[in-house]
């Protein structure tokens, strides 16, 4: 049986993107226009055999699910394609659409589930996988005519960890016979046709740049006996350039480029004869990112997508987002809720939830809403804050840590006991007055991620006071110098991030002590509260070989199953083509206390986390935009950049 409950995460960056699709006109591109209607996110656009017609993706249901635009006509649902976890790059070719999508689970830890699959737009046809079961395909490319697919191919083997650039190689196939597949280059992502017999693809050169690479096929068949040619580099070093679309004039590709004179992703038209760039979208919006160009079928229109902008929020639109977003679950009974903060924490009666508001205000301490995802409170304006457990026995109590993030073990990073009245979470006041103590000496160290005992008695925490990150256990009320401290966990690695069981009997917490020296392996130990009986968590399946990262575990509450985030499911979507995620293969799973019954919650291209599992359901609100409850954050646009691409080369 499903265990049963409300889960609410965080997305890295989600919340800020308002991404809509716009198109501009290529003969005169001093301003763009809106394809989409300002609902959720619209992304990954393509444009039909009409060009006036995209289908592109939307996340407006809950999950990434495919619609066409048409002018002056909503968005309409494409019924024909499954409902499934992850569906991404969709292309309509002679009554067909293609696309990539998490259809089928495969059989392995460490294996994404993405493939690419056809069917007929009227929905008359079946669904037909052109990847071959156990191969890993993405960004699937329609040449001209609609008679060869390219695919970025991970082929057989399971994840080896790589994101930022995946180790994808370039393979075509004929749609009416998918199973013969040739690979036409090694190394290589996101590929585009121009007609029949030429694609286009980037990959990072070995100067270190994002680069377009061309590769002929005019003599092209898929015997398989042919020998590969070598791929001709077509953008210079000095910028970075990815996710091209060709343009179907033959002398033109779109291009997204970062460039060391401008902080933001932009489109440009690159010549293939001068070997020239043509600015395109920092004329019209220069302080937006734009990404994933697309043409339309005669060369005239180039469109991206972006944040809409204050400007188109004005007219239509989303112009907040909620406090809580309902995701799609792949496990009946749990609903999820994306939550627009990080560290979430339940009040003992689940009315309200504790979290931080990290990327909206980086000093805005603690913040509280009820868990219908209605109003909004603060504590500890001012203060850095994260990682927050609410006492289960008392409603006016909250533990947070207080300091820098991602800090190394000396620096100092305090636990702290805020107390309010639960009275003030009634009126109208965006800051409740608070009593803050300090449990931890001022200096010992990096102290961090509390987690408290069921009877509210006691706090384990993280703390690096012995020059490694252990765990330790302190007094709930009177602290460390007036309590006592107990050492829970001691070694030369890094155990972090406990949860107390419900029971009370138990602490499960993330560890690399059996990679100890390696900060990117993380793997679920459990310990009994006086230190004894500590084991690991084998998830079922085999590791050998394979780096897990399995952090922000916590307890179901029957105490029976373990939430946690990890990398089981590999990357679903090239993450080049996304904003910043840290780890883009964080995905939320369930597993019982042996390590069986291994469950997947979410399957997305974005970083999930710092998950909290609330035993009942939720009705929530719809009034964070009304007068009364109109807190919801405004939509800016304010998300990052992949970090990991830089221009200091």
């Amino acid at each position: 049986m499903n265990p049963p409950g409300t889960i609410v995460f965080n997305t890295v960056g989600r919340t800020q993107y308002g991404f809509d699709v716009f198109y501009t006109d290529l003969k005169n591109h001093s301003n763009d226009h809106i394809l989409t209607d300002g609902i959720s996110i619209n992304f990954n656009a393509q444009f039909t055999d009409n060009k006036q017609t995209i289908a592109f993706v939307s996340e407006r249901t809950g999950s990434p699910r495919f619609y066409l635009s048409r002018p002056e006509n909503k968005p309409e649902l494409l019924p024909s394609i499954p409902n499934t976890p992850f569906q991404d790059r969709p292309t309509i070719k002679n009554g067909k659409i293609y696309f990539s999508s998490t259809h089928v689970q495969p059989n392995a830890l460490f294996k994404s589930w993405s493939a690419v699959y056809s069917t007929a737009i009227d929905g008359t046809g079946a669904l037909t996988r052109l990847t071959p079961q156990g191969v890993v395909d993405y960004s699937p490319a329609v040449s001209i005519t609609g008679k060869f697919i390219a695919v970025a191919s991970y082929g057989s083997r399971r994840w080896d960890g790589d994101f930022r650039e995946l180790q994808t190689d370039i393979v075509v196939f004929e749609d009416s016979v998918p199973e013969n597949r040739v690979v036409v280059s090694e190394h290589g992502g996101w590929p585009t046709w121009l007609g029949d017999s030429t694609i286009f693809f980037h990959r990072i050169a070995d100067d270190g740049w994002w680069s377009i690479f061309r590769i002929d096929l005019h003599d092209f068949n898929l015997t398989g006996s042919q020998s590969q040619q070598t791929p001709i580099r077509i953008t210079p070093p000095g910028v970075h350039c990815f996710t091209p679309a060709a343009l179907q004039n033959g002398n033109y590709i779109a291009v997204a480029t970062r460039r060391k004179e401008s902080d933001f992703r932009h489109i440009e038209i690159f010549d293939l004869e001068t070997q020239t760039f043509q600015k395109i979208t920092e004329a019209i919006n220069p302080n937006f990112h734009h990404y994933n160009p697309f043409v339309s079928p005669d060369s005239c229109y180039l469109g991206y997508h972006r944040f809409r902008g204050e400007s188109t929020q004005s007219t239509q639109g989303e112009s907040t987002y909620p406090h809580l977003d309902p995701v799609i679950s792949l496990v009946d009974n749990i609903r999820l809720l994306r939550l627009n903060g990080a560290f979430p924490s339940f009040s003992p009666d689940g009315d309200f939830i504790a979290f931080n508001h990290v990327l909206a205000e980086a000093n805005g301490g603690v913040k509280i809403i009820r868990s219908n995802g209605s109003k909004r409170w603060g504590l500890l304006k001012g203060k850095i804050c994260f990682g927050n457990a609410w006492s289960p026995t008392e409603k006016n109590v909250i533990y947070t840590s207080i300091g820098p993030t991602f800090e190394s073990v000396t620096k100092t990073v305090q636990i702290g006991r805020v107390e309010f009245d639960p009275v003030d979470l009634t009126d109208d006041r965006e800051e409740i007055p608070f009593t803050l103590t300090i449990l931890t000496k001022y200096d010992s160290g990096n102290n961090a991620f509390p987690s408290c005992s069921p009877d509210g008695k006691f706090v384990v925490f993280r703390s690096g006071r012995s020059g490694f990150k252990n765990l330790y256990i302190v007094d709930a009320v009177n602290g460390e110098i007036n309590g006592g401290l107990r050492r829970l966990t001691e070694g030369e690695w890094i155990d972090t991030m406990p949860s107390w069981s419900p029971r009370g009997d138990l602490i499960a917490f993330s560890s690399n002590r059996h990679d100890a020296g390696n900060s990117e392996v993380f793997g679920i130990y459990v310990v009994n509260v006086d230190g004894s009986g500590l084991r690991r968590v084998e998830i079922g399946g085999s590791m050998d070989g394979m780096r897990e990262r399995l952090n922000h575990v916590c307890f179901s509450g029957d105490g029976e199953w373990l939430l946690f985030t990890g990398n089981l499911g590999g990357v679903t979507a090239e993450p080049v083509g996304l904003p910043n995620q840290f780890q883009p293969y964080g995905d939320l799973f369930v597993v019982k206390l042996d390590g069986s019954g291994l469950r997947r919650l979410t399957c997305n291209a974005y970083e999930n986390g710092t998950p909290t599992w609330y035993h009942g359901e939720l009705l929530l609100s719809d009034s964070g935009g009304d007068e009364e409850d109109g807190d919801w954050d405004k939509l800016k646009g304010e998300f990052q950049e992949p970090l990991w691409i830089t221009c200091d080369n």
